[in-house]
């Protein structure tokens, strides 16, 4: 009987004729499949980090760089205070040092020259003895793989005038 059962699997390995290599082959195609929609997601999220992570570096760039024009401005070296220029000298375009493709400017918040109240004065006026003009700093900064995205922060800056037309 044993030798019975030896010829049948002969004759069973016979008939099959290479079927464990096709379904092994079928089940390797599908791993590497499985393994390439992996990979193409992993990459996917790599790409979209370092997005990310650009964005956040050119954002910290632009803040940096609207603290660099206010304290250029504020001290200059003639030591005269670059916000309290006349209206008439407003926009200013200020340089920004070290910030590759970026821009800068300084203009008026408050059109056709309309003086505001102040926003947060110390000095208390019962009579709106004081108003400001408000300068918006603006920071425009290009950013990404080939500088088509942007970054704009916007800053501003009171400027404090005596008010002796009432």
């Amino acid at each position: 009987m044993a030798i019975k059962l030896f010829m049948l699997s002969k004759q069973n390995i016979n008939k099959q004729q290479g079927v464990v290599l096709i379904v092994s082959l079928v089940f390797l195609i599908a791993l590497t499949a499985v393994a390439a929609a992996l990979m193409q997601n992993t990459t996917t999220d790599m790409k979209m980090s370092g997005a990310s992570q650009e964005k956040v570096v050119a954002t910290q760039e632009a803040v940096s760089a609207i603290d660099e024009i206010i304290h250029n401005e504020v001290t200059q070296v003639s030591g005269t205070n670059g916000f309290a220029s006349e209206i008439a000298n407003f926009p200013l375009t200020p340089t920004v040092s070290r910030v590759i493709h970026t821009t800068a400017q300084i203009t008026l918040a408050n059109p056709y020259n309309i003086e505001a109240d102040c926003p947060h004065s110390r000095k208390a006026s019962s009579v709106q003895v004081f108003k400001c003009n408000v300068l918006k700093v603006q920071v425009t900064r290009l950013y990404g793989r080939t500088n088509k995205s942007t970054i704009e922060v916007n800053s501003g800056v009171s400027q404090q005038l005596l008010n002796v037309g009432n």
